[in-house]
């Protein structure tokens, strides 16, 4: 098996999987008898794991916003299971690129397990940047940006820096918060401090809001896009440090992905796919029979294969379904990355992996009844309409504040619960306007579903706080 072209300019893996630390942070370097705990894209999911921003989606939306159930999933448990799913996927997948070339094999003679291990830390940050309200979330801050109301804030900055704003995106929103530090509280790294290995493969859309090149093609790598244009010199080095492909012409910032990322992208695909279609079944929103024939189909067990289990309920049946289904899936999807290895290393190869699956179009069903009964459901709705007016109102009133030359005693008490890391004081003082309402962006976008709702209630005074 062939891991490069000859004839076109490749990837390499040996720099794909750098371990060093952005940004420049050199290797520790251990006494020769100190036992290796764990490796560096471990200390990655560690550190993503205990980040406040990580914690924070523990109460953001996945599919039902502000849910009074436990069973379901909120964008924490959601990238939890996911990072299960890329883990698997990613150590399958480089299990079979090491069977299937010896020299690979015997260079990286840990193939398998980092593949496992960067896939699984980004997957766990891949929705760290997501804000309140699920996507609907990003939709309600790209509306207020090309509202009347924001004309004032975006009139001067550049078609990129307003398409940043108008066009909001979740996965440039966590590029940021994985590199970007603060400096009123500096801690000496940028950001989590990961490594390039794995800020490469968390890119699933290695491009900036608009590219101005003849390069496109229409490829799953470029329907959004990943850093805004405050990061854009940022991602270049993380580029360069990996030795992405260039697409299009020299210093446009837009790149073929991390192949890595194609593995992450599969695993959230199938756990949006599968495990949101779950939750509908259990909230009695889709018909569980035919969820349960749906997903049954799509495992094709034989007719000859005999039950080793009698269900007592419906859920318990649909558990182990999805847990075969998934672990049936994971498999078929390494044999496809390790196929189209070669041509990813070489940029030619640019579709979801999931479109290769045998049951694609049990799949697009799936994905079709959670939209129809899960998505548009009233509830859902309802809770994501009122999160336009929430966003839209919070960016508003803080907009207003920042921006207001005379400090009207109002804007000074709005600018004082801002954290300080938000604000333009200090070092940050003399921020450009775009980077000013980024950092709102931050601040309104980190926010938790209930946080959300709760400021906005108290700054227009329909509640207030009941104490400490």
């Amino acid at each position: 098996m062939h891991l490069t072209s000859s004839a076109s300019p490749a990837m390499s893996w040996q720099r794909l999987l750098a371990r060093r630390r952005y940004p420049d942070q050199p290797q520790l370097h251990l006494v020769a008898d100190t036992p290796v705990v764990r490796g560096a894209f471990v200390a990655d999911y560690d550190r993503v794991v205990f980040s406040s921003a990580f914690r924070r989606l523990q109460r953001k939306t996945q599919v039902m916003p502000l849910p009074e159930t436990d069973f379901v999933h909120t964008r924490l448990t959601h990238s939890l299971e996911t990072a299960c799913v890329g883990r698997s996927l990613g150590r399958l997948s480089g299990r079979r690129l090491m069977e299937a070339d010896a020299d690979l094999a015997a260079a990286l003679p840990t193939l398998d397990q980092d593949f496992g291990d960067i896939v699984a830390a980004a997957c766990l940050s891949h929705d760290i940047g997501n804000p309140p309200f699920g996507h609907s979330g990003e939709d309600a801050i790209s509306a207020y940006f090309t509202s009347r109301e924001a004309e004032r804030f975006i009139t001067g900055l550049s078609a990129a820096q307003q398409a940043d704003l108008q066009h909001f995106e979740g996965n440039a929103a966590g590029f940021r918060v994985l590199t970007h530090t603060y400096p009123a509280h500096s801690t000496g790294t940028a950001g989590l401090g990961l490594t390039y290995a794995v800020l490469g493969a968390f890119t699933k859309y290695p491009r900036p809001s608009i590219v101005e090149t003849k390069a496109q093609t229409g490829g799953t790598s470029e329907k959004k896009y990943g850093y805004f244009q405050c990061e854009k010199g940022r991602f270049r080095h993380v580029a360069d440090e990996l030795g992405l492909l260039p697409k299009g012409e020299e210093g446009a910032g837009f790149y073929h992905r991390h192949p890595l990322a194609f593995l992450v992208e599969a695993a959230d695909d199938l756990c949006y796919r599968i495990i949101d279609f779950e939750d509908g079944l259990k909230l009695g929103l889709i018909d569980h029979n035919h969820g349960l024939k749906l997903l049954r189909c799509m495992l094709n067990d034989p007719p000859t294969r005999q039950a080793s289990v009698q269900w007592h309920d419906w859920r318990e049946e649909l558990g182990y379904i999805r847990a075969r289904l998934i672990g049936k899936l994971v498999d078929e999807i390494s044999q496809r990355f390790a196929e189209h290895v070669p041509a990813m290393l070489t940029g030619q190869y640019d579709q979801p992996l999931v479109k290769e699956l045998e049951c694609w179009h049990e799949l697009q069903e799936v994905q079709m009844l959670s939209v129809e009964k899960l998505y548009r459901s009233r509830p859902v709705l309802e809770i994501e309409a009122a999160g336009f007016e929430v966003l839209g109102g919070l960016l508003d009133a803080f907009l207003h504040a920042t921006f207001d030359a005379q400090r009207s005693h109002r804007s000074r008490k709005l600018l004082d619960l801002l954290p300080m890391q938000y604000r333009a004081l200090g070092p940050q003082a003399e921020l450009p306007a775009y980077e000013q309402i980024v950092l709102l962006t931050d601040f309104i976008g980190g926010l938790s579903d209930q946080n959300a709702l709760a400021l906005y209630r108290t700054i227009k005074g329909i509640d207030l706080p009941k104490g400490f």
